[in-house]
């Protein structure tokens, strides 16, 4: 099969992925082999690349938002040809203190497709039967596909800051999974404040549904009741800290963070203020996004690109160049 692999470059940050003609993957027992129909691009990915997360083997092929068809190890509850979603958590120990309180996103000795284990930057990808996901028909793989990482860790970001109907909620950074968050919060009947660097993507967030639209530099113009972090910076985390009412919450949707700069507890976290990092995702929170994506017919604005361009689709990405989420088409 044909792949973009990772080999990690001896100079920090000149990494980039190599097309090349590698096995297709051998069935074990649990496990499932796919054909690959669309892999979403995700910032992970790029953390990966770029050596801000360490790599855990190489050579290794990336990609942890994939929609695919069964063509091995089928059986009665996933028949050939079933159409399957898989996500970044592509299996847990489920022995583990966490996976014994419900608390799989945390487990000890999890697997994370496209990372610990070759992911969906490839024609096909062996995968975990017990961690994929029955997909929406009304949903095709390009919709799909950038709703398996940055949908369904966007709504557990909604979750982890304790999001009610009807409050304001602001937005700080404006990519893929900020532009799917935002139909969740406007379904759910929240005023949404957005604070964002770059105008396509500030006028992406008008479009939307943005209640208020700023820069980054911007401060929303009323307190907020929740705020979710969308860029992997420590100044931005301290910008929507700023926004806060008492007793409001700020969730971190980062799996990299630069340093947090210090900032005044007595005016920016007293009050019962919190900072709530998230991690991972659940089963639970894959099933539960991907019926509600459904029920409200999200349909993200996507752009393709060809195995043959994932550095570039890598690069749109990390320069913000894409209005909405990047999809990689085998």
């Amino acid at each position: 099969m044909k792949a973009a692999v990772l080999h990690r470059s001896s100079s920090p940050g000149q990494s980039s992925l190599q097309l090349e003609v590698v096995p297709i993957p051998i069935l074990t027992d649990g496990h499932l082999i796919l054909r690959v129909l669309a892999c979403g691009v995700c910032r992970t990915d790029l953390h990966i690349l770029e050596g801000d997360l360490p790599l855990l083997h190489q050579p290794l092929i990336p990609g942890h938002q994939i929609v695919g068809k069964v063509v091995s190890g089928a059986t009665p509850s996933h028949p050939l040809g079933t159409r399957l979603g898989v996500s970044w958590i592509g299996g847990t120990d489920g022995t583990c203190p966490f996976c014994l309180r419900g608390e799989e996103n945390l487990c000890d000795n999890p697997i994370f497709t496209g990372y610990s284990v070759n992911g969906g930057y490839a024609e096909y990808v062996d995968v975990r039967a017990d961690f994929t996901y029955p997909l929406p028909d009304a949903l095709d793989d390009t919709d799909v596909a950038p709703l398996l990482c940055a949908g369904i860790i966007g709504f557990r970001s909604l979750r982890v800051a304790g999001t009610q109907p009807g409050e304001r909620v602001g937005l700080f950074g404006f990519g893929s999974s900020a532009s799917l968050a935002i139909t969740v919060l406007r379904h759910w009947n929240c005023e949404v404040y957005v604070s964002t660097r770059g105008e396509s993507h500030r006028q992406l967030a008008s479009c939307l549904g943005a209640h208020w639209v700023g820069t980054e530099d911007d401060k929303p113009p009323v307190p907020l009741d929740r705020a979710i972090t969308f860029a992997p910076s420590g100044a931005v985390v301290v910008s929507a800290l700023s926004s806060l009412r008492k007793g409001g919450i700020v969730a971190i949707n980062a799996i990299h963070l630069d340093q947090m700069p210090a900032f005044d507890y007595d005016k920016l976290l007293w009050g019962e203020r919190q900072i709530r990092s998230v991690a991972n995702m659940t089963r639970q929170d894959a099933t539960d996004f991907l019926q509600l994506a459904a029920e409200i017919g999200i349909h993200p604005q996507v752009q393709s690109f060809s195995l043959d361009q994932a550095n570039e689709a890598l690069q749109a990405v990390k320069n913000e160049t894409a209005n909405g989420p990047c999809v990689i088409v085998p």
